[in-house]
């Protein structure tokens, strides 16, 4: 059992990986602005905190095995984040990463594609340069899960493959649900393999 600090535990990604770590018996402290959107589940207890707030982050992760940030990358500072959990003294970092900064063949990012849309520009780009700030961090022990071009809603079939930083696809697109994303981030978490790296997970 790990203790995990989880924020934007409300979230649609944040809600899947609260009810998969609680499912698997690890003790987690789930952080959100509106704590009272937090679902009631065992060994969770929920907690209000801001992302943008430095210092009152690092107290709140003070004490746990590792932190997981699943907020928006266009609703947080990567600094802050960063530092928050650096102070903290948590020993590993789990970011919820977008599929932007994937790459569609060797040097092209799926965001830089002409069809790409520009409704989800913004905040793929911000999720490009949280990437970039982990890789350059030398004392953190980050990972950075990126998720397929489709992050939906779904069921969980704990069936899906891993890659690195090539864009998965098969012959019906690229997606994966929130439910099968969260087995592959407590996975990684009960059993880490991709320690200061970026790695995908789809169908």
């Amino acid at each position: 059992m790990a203790h995990v600090a989880l924020i934007g535990a409300s979230g649609r990604a944040g809600s899947a990986i609260l009810k998969e770590l609680s499912d698997r018996g690890h003790k987690v402290t789930a952080i959100a602005r509106n704590p009272e959107k937090i679902a009631a589940l065992p060994n969770v207890t929920a907690k209000k905190g801001d992302a943008f707030d430095e210092n009152g982050l690092a107290t709140l992760l003070k004490g746990h095995d590792a932190v997981i940030s699943a907020v928006h990358f266009t609703a947080s500072d990567p600094k802050t984040l960063v530092e928050a959990v650096r102070a903290s003294g948590a020993r590993r970092y789990l970011v919820v990463g977008g599929a932007g900064s994937l790459e569609v063949a060797p040097g092209k990012r799926l965001v830089d594609q002409p069809d790409f849309p520009a409704a989800y520009k913004p905040e793929a780009l911000k999720g490009g340069e949280f990437l970039a700030l982990l890789k350059s961090q030398k004392d953190l022990d980050w990972t950075f899960l990126s998720p397929s071009a489709m992050f939906v809603p779904g069921e969980r079939t704990g069936k899906f493959r891993l890659g690195k930083d090539t864009l998965l696809s098969n012959d019906k697109g690229s997606s994966i649900s929130f439910p099968d994303y969260a087995i592959a981030l407590v996975d990684e978490i009960e059993k880490p393999a991709h320690s200061r790296q970026r790695f995908t997970v789809g169908y």
